[in-house]
Parts: structure tokens; sequence; C-alpha cells
């Protein structure tokens, strides 16, 4: 496979040389050598990056993707695939019900948004951190951790 120079290899993938280092030093991609001060690259290092590039498009971190390479990239492991494809099904769920609730607050007939009971109910979802609180119990979920644990709420001496 011909070689190709970093300014190369950014040209046709589109990934900036300032990213193409930050990757060759996080071990995802690796150099062949130099030409001059031009770090050189193996022309399959374009496939890699596509792959790079897909995993961060389905919300994979660096460091995921890096164990992905860690075995020359053979293999896959599909636990961490079904694991993302869960997390991305959760992050779905939540963003459709925030987006319907944004449509029903457009559309909504109540004189007011205040006086709409529906636009209330997800307020006080928002205001009682039920959004966060589910992002950081898929989160959890997701790395193999048990969610963090729910505070109850104390009973007052009267």
């Amino acid at each position: 496979m011909p070689c190709l120079d970093i300014a190369q290899v950014a040209r046709a993938s589109g990934v900036p040389a300032s990213t193409l280092r930050f990757y060759e030093e996080k071990g995802l991609i690796a150099s062949l050598g130099r030409r001059g001060l031009r770090r050189l690259f193996d022309a399959c290092v374009l496939e890699r990056l596509a792959l790079i590039a897909l995993g961060r498009a389905a919300g994979f971190s660096l460091e995921e993707i890096g164990r992905v390479f860690a075995d020359g990239g053979q293999t896959i492991d599909r636990r961490l695939l079904l694991a993302k494809a869960d997390e991305l099904d959760r992050r779905i769920q939540r963003l459709s019900a925030m987006r319907d609730g944004l449509r029903h607050a457009a559309h909504c007939r109540a004189p007011s948004h205040p006086q709409c009971p529906t636009f209330q109910r997800i307020v006080r979802a928002a205001g009682s951190g039920a959004f966060e609180r589910r992002q950081a119990d898929a989160d959890a979920a997701a790395h193999g951790a048990a969610p963090p644990r729910k505070r109850r709420a104390r009973k007052r001496a009267a």
C-alpha cells in the first residue's frame, strides 16, 4: 500500500492534522515514520479513521474505541456494541419525550403554559431532576455500574 503523509491523510479523511497527531498519541492510529518533518501513514489508516468516525458518531468514547482496536481491530466486543445500542435506545426515548413536550407546549390550547397540566408535569419532572437521574442511571448501566442510589425523603417530626 502507498504511504501518505499527514497532510494527504488530513485532506483525504477530513480529519485535521492536529487530531491525527492526537489519535496517534492515544494509540488509535500509528505512523510508519517520517519524511522530513511530516509523519507518514499507510493508506489503510483512512479505513481506521472512518471506523473511529463511526464509533464517535455512535457515541463511543475514544477510550472505548481504543479498546476495540486493542487486538488490532480483528474482533469487536459484541457486549460493548449491545450496551451502546441500549444506551442509544434510552437516550432516544428521553429525547423523544422532551421533543413531544416541546411540541405540546408549542401547540397547547391552554390560555398560558402555567395553566396546562401537561406542561406543568414536564416542568415538575425537570425540576425534580428526573431527566438527569434517568441519564445518570442509563450511563451507569451502560458502563456496568450500579445506578446511583436514590435519596428518600425524610419524614419530619411533628
